[in-house]
């Protein structure tokens, strides 16, 4: 089954509809863990976004808890997902 790839705008809409907040107030290089994000709210964004289809460790995503980080994450897993 073909997924439609996740973008940078989309894992702001999820992360800001877990934290309850406008995707606005989330800036690329925001704290997620200052905006209330903890290891639970992040595991079941990860359990979302590898249900649309990308193969995601939590131990990646724990590093570093920003936006940008985690886009850089996801995007280098669907190009290589993608066999680019």
């Amino acid at each position: 089954m073909s997924h439609a790839p996740l973008t940078r705008e989309g894992m702001r809409a999820d992360i800001a509809r877990l934290l309850h907040e406008d995707p606005s107030e989330i800036g690329d290089d925001d704290s997620l863990i200052d905006l209330g994000l903890d290891s639970m709210r992040a595991m079941n964004l990860l359990l979302l976004w590898s249900e649309r289809g990308l193969s995601l460790d939590f131990g990646e995503f724990a590093e570093e808890l920003t936006l940008n980080t985690w886009w850089a994450i996801v995007e280098r897993r669907q190009k290589a997902q993608a066999g680019g």
